[in-house]
């Protein structure tokens, strides 16, 4: 396992790496944050961690990048996989309600929230992309002005 500290417009992000699949990506501050593990490494020598600040880059710059190139690979209970999955599905620029995702799974909003809280893999796995009901901004764990960044950068480039 290694990890690299990532620039990026949002401060600095903390990225970590098995060598075959992205495992966190975890904005500065932000809450349920884990602790990297491994060996703190330039993000050029990982090739995941390379491919991600490339990724980021692109991403930041208000494009559309392709997806990831390298698996996911988020450690979590089967009920907060399934939640991190179906965030995978909302689109690029779009948004969902908490509610919405909780109806899918037969759950209640609140177990979708915790879920969607504890996410690991910020940005990629976009929980930035789920709000209350009526559109309002809420619970995200790398806090509301972010949110709102990621929301306001990816609806430009839709």
């Amino acid at each position: 396992m290694v990890y690299a500290l990532l620039d990026s417009p949002l401060g600095p992000l903390t990225a970590v790496s098995d060598g075959r699949a992205l495992r966190a990506l975890w904005m500065d501050g932000q809450r349920y944050a884990g602790q990297p593990e491994g060996q703190p490494v330039a993000a050029g020598a990982d090739p995941v961690l390379r491919d991600l600040a490339d990724w980021l880059r692109a991403y930041f710059a208000g494009g559309r990048p392709e997806a990831f190139s390298w698996p996911l690979a988020p450690e979590g209970t089967p009920f907060r996989r399934q939640v991190w999955a179906l965030l995978g599905e909302i689109p690029y620029g779009a948004t969902t309600t908490y509610a919405a995702l909780a109806a899918r799974l037969g759950s209640s909003p609140r177990a979708v929230g915790g879920a969607v809280g504890r996410n690991p893999i910020s940005i990629l796995i976009p929980c930035h992309r789920v709000v209350g009901s009526g559109g309002a901004l809420t619970g995200y764990a790398g806090g509301l002005a972010r949110k709102q960044f990621l929301l306001e950068l990816e609806r430009r480039a839709v």
